[in-house]
């Protein structure tokens, strides 16, 4: 029997989670919940571009359409919602929506809220009570991942570090070309094409500690690493000149190149670390560190015996490094649906589910969109 899922936010990640949801036979999707007016009333697979694509070659309609309104998305009672509505700048808002699936007995996977990735000793404890006695009492589990925070600094380096004697440091990086990303209100949340002398919500003093306090948490948590404190550093580089990328135009003297660090320290010693080297050109700074290919790259170095140095290069048949990469995220939220059903009540994390393989989407080539 297939598996009852809703869907909420159809942006970015939201947009090809839902894709998977409708053309993967596992899943029966009851409902799809947007917040954008324009998009009401759409079918839910023109809004994903599930109709002459992805394979079907004389189109696809689901017959469910968009409606901005989550009390439906609830009274459908599906057996799981997944949720990736933007939370980095609504969180209060994203966390009574989620809190409210779960009281209503609906598992929940999904993008954001991104606290709850792992939320110990980043989230007050009172907060994540409040989530905790929701799931208990809707008999309930949350699961939230992406890629950065996300399965690149908990998945991967815990694969990684589960071949290794020692430990002495853990250092994960996303080094990527921003120009082609379409989200405008994620690059303006990380201050591209803002004034050096005006500090965008992300670089505010602690908001990288907490946004990736997750990530370093979750580490510490799998390595026995006792993490004393959480610090950050930040370099920016403004544009040499105008130019325009896939969000508008960059102008000259702002923020074209961002370089940031949030360290675990342990006893004075940064043993885990959340590395990002972001540019809007691949001529900015070439002292930072580089891909390892095309426009973007993910790299896990473990210092230790043995050490590694390992380079994730995602790309994608229908779009460059960025759209890959959100693939990744979208289907490690929405493979992950059967283990979170089964999970036991509460919020789930990468260390208590059990390997999510993607069992079952093997398709044979030639029944593959390209």
């Amino acid at each position: 029997m297939a598996i009852r899922v809703a869907h909420v936010g159809t942006g970015n990640v939201g947009g090809l989670a839902l894709a998977e949801l409708i053309t993967n036979p596992q899943f029966e999707l009851t409902g799809v919940c947007v917040s954008t007016p324009e998009k009401v009333g759409k079918d839910a697979g023109e809004l994903c571009g599930v109709g002459l694509d992805a394979g079907f070659k004389e189109g696809r309609v689901t017959g469910i359409a968009a409606v901005n309104d989550l009390d439906a998305i609830v009274a459908a009672k599906p057996d799981c919602v997944v949720y990736c509505a933007m939370g980095d700048t609504r969180l209060p808002d994203a966390m009574a929506d989620v809190m409210r699936i779960l009281a209503a007995g609906i598992n929940v996977v999904g993008s954001s809220p991104g606290l709850l990735q792992y939320p110990w000793g980043v989230m007050p404890d009172k907060y994540i009570a409040r989530v905790e006695d929701a799931a208990q009492q809707g008999h309930s589990s949350i699961f939230i991942s992406g890629v950065d925070p996300g399965f690149a600094n908990d998945l991967i380096p815990f694969a990684l570090a589960g071949t290794c004697q020692r430990i002495e440091q853990v250092r994960c990086m996303e080094i990527a070309d921003y120009a082609s990303y379409d989200g405008a209100e994620v690059m303006s949340y990380m201050g591209f094409g803002r004034p050096l002398d005006d500090v965008p919500m992300l670089l505010q003093p602690g908001v990288l500690t907490f946004a990736w306090g997750t990530a370093i948490r979750q580490l510490a948590a799998g390595l026995g690493v006792e993490v004393d404190e959480i610090t950050q550093s930040i370099q920016r580089e403004p544009a040499p000149e105008d130019f325009d990328i896939a969000v508008g135009r960059v102008a000259k003297g702002t923020q074209a190149a961002l370089q940031f660090e949030i360290r675990g320290m342990s006893q004075g010693h940064p043993a885990i670390v959340i590395e990002h080297i972001t540019r809007l050109r691949p001529d900015l700074r070439p002292d930072w560190p580089q891909p390892a290919a095309g426009g973007g790259s993910y790299r896990v170095e473990i210092t230790g015996e043995p050490s590694y140095a390992v380079d994730i290069v995602p790309t994608s048949r229908r779009g460059d490094h960025n759209h890959a990469a959100i693939v990744g995220a979208a289907g490690r939220i929405v493979n992950a649906i059967p283990a979170v059903i089964a999970a036991p009540p509460g919020i789930a994390t990468t260390l208590s589910l059990p390997l999510v393989t993607g069992k079952g989407l093997y398709t044979p080539t030639d029944l593959v969109a390209t």
